[in-house]
């Protein structure tokens, strides 16, 4: 693709550079992200290949979302005051209520919550399938328009070919820091940014090795 040939195409950056073993046969290097690693060639068959090419785009889109949901709530708490751990008064006795107000959906009701949760869902699904009249086509990752795309960001075709690069190998960060997310929460029971702080203040005692020991078993 002209003007990103560093991104696609046979002789883009492959994903141990130099170092790298021989491509694939069906990683051309067409479409974003490819950097020619299948080892177990889970997309040999194109149709595997293009359904997980769409699912890791979906995925990735989720884990940025997530990932900064997730740090968030955290600098709000450290510098703007708010309550980081509010939710877990869901849990407790009373739990809470939408807005504070009683007759809304109580916070602790799994039935009413998890309905609303599929009707949200359903619709956005719906639309990604199905498109709407006025917004965009079905089954498109990249819809763009007025509605997902208002500041014409990738109107031109170089740039979007970039940008698409951009959000899978973002979106591949996203998913790997979010499983780091979750076993430093089971490792040491805090968030994300204050095991960063932790670690920054003192790298030698807050540290990956130094939280596995702690689960070997002893002697």
């Amino acid at each position: 693709m002209k003007g990103n040939e560093l991104w696609y195409g046979s002789d883009g950056v492959k994903y141990l550079g130099p170092f790298s073993a021989q491509s694939p046969s069906y990683l051309t290097g067409e479409f974003p992200g490819d950097n020619g690693w299948d080892t177990a060639g889970l997309s040999a068959d194109p149709e595997a290949f293009a359904r997980n090419g769409a699912l890791e785009v979906i995925h990735g889109r989720w884990a940025i979302l997530g990932a900064l949901g997730c740090i968030t709530p955290e600098v709000l708490e450290r510098w703007y005051g708010s309550n980081f751990k509010a939710g877990a008064q869901n849990f407790g006795e009373g739990g809470l209520d939408y807005l504070g107000n009683p007759n809304l959906v109580h916070a602790q009701s799994i039935l009413a919550v998890s309905a609303s949760q599929v009707v949200l869902m359903v619709l956005v699904e719906g639309f990604s399938i199905n498109g709407l009249e006025g917004v965009g086509e079905g089954n498109d990752l990249y819809p763009g328009g007025k509605y997902f795309d208002p500041l014409g960001l990738a109107d031109d075709p170089v740039t979007f070919a970039e940008l698409k690069v951009k959000e899978i190998k973002n979106g591949r960060l996203a998913m790997s820091s979010m499983f780091g997310f979750f076993v430093q929460a089971i490792v040491t029971g805090k968030g994300p940014l204050e095991n960063l702080l932790d670690h920054l203040d003192n790298p030698v005692a807050n540290n990956a090795w130094v939280s596995a020991t702690k689960f070997v078993p002893g002697p």
